[in-house]
């Protein structure tokens, strides 16, 4: 067995313990100066006590210390002296020290051991070993392979404070700390953007709620059957016929009296799928008012009011058209035409519908809603670059003659232009000073521009890639489901093949 004193009495091999002026002292001297550094103070704990050894025991008086408090963490005993726990008054174990009164012990302590004396305590012994150290050097050490919220619990627990702590271990103790709170908030976030925003468990006791619930499962979860994953392919489908109708309209040979047939036909055709859409999803929808503060559900509303708003207009204007010949009424028709116009363009917005069934499109709203601090600090550097080299480059160039720096307004585009590295050439200084400018306007948009993408990139790949699993176990069980089907129907024809009757 090794001899004891052959092992150091620091529990940390690099604390050199001594005295002020920086002598070391001698093993026996640190056995004198902080006894319950030693090996036979720090032992094994067993629940389990031998009957006879403990009759053995009560026959003979036992010998208490006073100076010494025993304590028992999880299975492992300890001794410290009560004249280093009093140091720290306000902790718990400073608390057990001072305390006379045995109720106000045994508020401190889960349980006690009569027979040694013992106070025990239900927690980690490995972050106590830490806590332990505390006492006798007065300095808390930090682990980096420990658990932040662990380690705050037990010292917390303990009543000791993490100011007792080096500041370099603190700091990098609390940005870990940080960095692991941040992580679980946006797991959160992301389990939140994953979960649909009702559950089929609250159309229990409702009314039509087996009938309401199905049509939930058809709209909302895709994954849930087969027929719910082809609606959200039709979905997808028709949004993009009618971006791609929308977009043929504009073109010069469709605007004869067959292509705006048709694509009519196909816009009426596309509103029809999307207002039985959105009418499903109000049907079975489990609350009115987080229907309507829904994002995806506004966009659904403002794909199909286009259709309602232009059938509206239309019919007002061959009114005024048909009943009113006079010139303000004219004007009026005018002005409902451009009107017209506009609400033909918030078809666009159709577009955005996509984001329902895309998985990238929803990690590129996720990434941008998490990293808004970024990219406004992104815009805020990008409109400081554009006021002050717009106006740099017109304090140089205005004087230049037939130059179209003549307001720093008329400045903006060419900065705005030169930030973003695109240069189109249109406008451009004429002087040594104007090219100077425009050569650190250059710079700093290059600058500007590489700072915020690696960190939108990593972000939006980790996002997206978390998306992707879970879509991907979706589908895996929906296929799951649908191979059970298979199987089945497959047992039950073989064994209708095999039935006798069968061949007669």
């Amino acid at each position: 067995m090794r001899q004891l004193g052959t092992r150091r009495a620091s529990l940390s091999a690099s604390l050199k313990i001594g005295d002020h002026q920086g002598r070391r002292r001698t093993l026996e001297e640190e056995a004198v100066h902080i006894p319950f550094a030693q090996d036979s103070l720090v032992k094994q704990w067993s629940s389990m006590q031998n009957v006879a050894e403990g009759n053995e025991e009560s026959e003979t008086p036992i010998q208490r210390n006073k100076y010494l408090l025993n304590i028992n963490v999880g299975g492992k005993s300890f001794q410290i002296a009560c004249k280093v726990l009093a140091q720290y008054p306000i902790t718990r174990l400073g608390k057990l020290a001072l305390y006379t009164d045995p109720a106000k012990k045994m508020q401190l302590c889960d349980d006690y051991l009569v027979q040694k004396n013992e106070y025990f305590f239900d927690r980690d012994p490995s972050v106590f070993h830490y806590i332990f150290h505390f006492y006798r050097s007065g300095v808390l050490w930090v682990m980096d392979e420990m658990c932040p919220s662990n380690f705050v619990e037990e010292i917390e627990y303990w009543g000791i404070h993490l100011k007792y702590s080096q500041r370099c271990c603190r700091i990098l103790f609390e940005e870990k700390q940080d960095e692991l709170n941040e992580y679980l908030k946006i797991e959160k976030e992301l389990e939140a953007e994953l979960e649909p925003l009702d559950s089929g468990n609250q159309f229990d006791g409702k009314f039509l709620g087996g009938f309401r619930k199905t049509i939930w499962n058809l709209i909302e979860n895709p994954y849930s059957s087969v027929p719910a994953k082809i609606i959200a392919v039709m979905s997808s489908f028709f949004v993009l016929i009618s971006i791609v109708g929308m977009t043929l309209s504009t073109v010069e040979e469709m605007k004869n009296k067959t292509g705006k047939m048709w694509m009519e036909q196909m816009e009426m055709i596309c509103a029809i799928f999307f207002t039985s859409e959105y009418l499903m999803r109000l049907i079975s929808s489990s609350s009115f008012k987080i229907f309507l503060r829904a994002a995806f559900n506004a966009i659904d509303l403002v794909a199909i009011l286009p259709f309602y708003v232009q059938l509206l207009f239309e019919n007002l204007d061959e009114a005024d058209t048909l009943y009113h010949e006079e010139l303000h009424k004219v004007e009026n028709v005018s002005k409902l035409g451009k009107v017209l116009k506009l609400i033909k363009l918030m078809r666009i917005f159709r577009i955005l519908k996509l984001a329902r069934h895309s998985t990238g499109l929803r990690a590129f709203s996720f990434t941008m809603r998490q990293c808004y601090q970024q990219v406004c600090c992104l815009l805020l550097f990008i409109a400081m670059g554009v006021f002050t080299f717009s106006a740099l480059i017109h304090s140089v160039e205005h004087d230049v003659p037939g130059t179209d720096f003549t307001s720093i307004p008329c400045a903006w585009w060419w900065a705005a232009v030169s930030l973003s590295t695109v240069g189109y050439g249109d406008t451009v200084p004429d002087t040594i000073l104007g090219r100077m400018v425009a050569f650190v306007c250059i710079s700093f948009g290059i600058i500007l521009n590489g700072m915020p993408i690696s960190i939108l990139y990593n972000k939006f790949s980790d996002y997206y890639a978390k998306l992707k699993a879970h879509e991907l176990s979706q589908s895996q069980q929906l296929s799951r489901r649908v191979h059970l089907k298979e199987r089945v129907l497959r047992k039950l024809s073989e064994c209708w093949r095999a039935d006798p009757r069968y061949h007669r």
